[in-house]
């Protein structure tokens, strides 16, 4: 397999889970919910999500794929449910919505370090602060992964990359074709519009902040699985506001995002590659994992004055305010 290749697949495997949270980050912010809680979301949701897997992996077989579909439906549940704590704190209670991200993200490392090494001491019987994740299947679709460059993108391909992509187009459409994607838009516009139109703001708001925590902790789950196979705290630090700076940069729309988080997954990707190829010692592929990091700040600089954020986006909602 040729260092393209490597860099594409691997590649993919970081920039779609970046995706799906970067969709969550949408929703909400499109709905007019500053929402720097990603972070917070997508590591309650994996930890939600590694927890139910362990807990069930005994009751299958060895090699079996169904804890890992199981740990992804609990990650969207369990974010679901945590990201309602930024909901009534920015739409019930009218909180400051970037000082309530804050807290979140803080609150989330804090309880999933404890309550991971909780568990693990008085369930597992394991003094540990991971949880150990069996190993995702991966496959390639026979014939298309032969052809060269193209065929990259069927081979060894994670089950929840495609999930993600059904997942991502279920967002898309909801978004773009629906009632309820309009509102959201225009409660990220003209909040009034829709109050005068009979649309209730804080109940779109409070959906669409709980579906950034849904695909937030799908996010989360599956780049457990493909990093490192296992959950501990610290292996999701940073992507949440990787994802931020990928729904920026893609103007607040699904598939120019798309586009930014394949950049930042081919930069990974390329720097670790580059990595083996000069022969560096491993302490230099944490370095070129900054790559990034890096080119978010370059996009920063020649993309910012081209952003245009929904107008209504971090604005506390008053109804009777004109």
């Amino acid at each position: 397999m040729t260092i393209l290749n490597t860099m594409i697949i691997d590649g993919l495997s970081f920039a779609l889970p970046l995706f799906i949270m970067a969709i969550g980050g949408i929703y909400s912010e499109r709905s007019g919910v500053t929402n720097l809680a990603i972070e917070g979301l997508q590591g309650m949701g994996a930890f939600s999500g590694a927890l139910a897997a362990t807990l069930v992996s005994g009751m299958f077989a060895a090699g079996s794929q169904a804890p890992m579909f199981i740990a992804m439906v609990f990650a969207m549940l369990g974010a679901m449910i945590y990201s309602l704590i930024h909901a009534v704190l920015c739409v019930k209670f009218k909180a400051n919505q970037v000082i309530s991200g804050v807290v979140i993200n803080i609150l989330a490392t804090a309880l999933t370090t404890f309550l991971t090494s909780q568990l693990n001491a008085t369930v597992f019987g394991a003094p540990s602060n991971k949880f150990v994740l069996t190993t995702s299947t991966r496959f390639s679709v026979p014939g298309i992964s032969q052809i060269p460059v193209v065929g990259a993108v069927f081979t060894n391909i994670y089950p929840f990359e495609l999930v993600i992509v059904v997942v991502a187009l279920v967002a898309w459409y909801v978004l773009y074709k629906t009632r309820f994607g309009m509102h959201l838009r225009a409660c990220g516009d003209n909040p009034h519009a829709v109050d005068a139109a009979g649309v209730e703001v804080g109940r779109v708001r409070f959906g669409a902040v709980m579906v950034s925590g849904a695909l937030s902790g799908l996010g989360g789950i599956c780049f457990a699985y493909s990093i490192s196979a296992q959950f501990s705290p610290s292996i999701y630090m940073g992507y949440g506001y990787l994802a931020i700076a990928a729904l920026i940069f893609g103007n607040w729309q699904i598939m120019p995002t798309l586009g930014a988080c394949l950049i930042f997954g081919l930069a990974r990707s390329g720097g670790f590659a580059l990595t083996q190829v000069l022969g560096l010692p491993s302490a230099f592929s944490d370095l070129f994992m900054t790559l990034p990091y890096l080119i978010t700040l370059l996009l920063l600089i020649f993309f910012s004055k081209s952003n245009r954020a929904p107008r209504a986006l971090g604005e506390i909602y008053d109804k009777g305010k004109r």
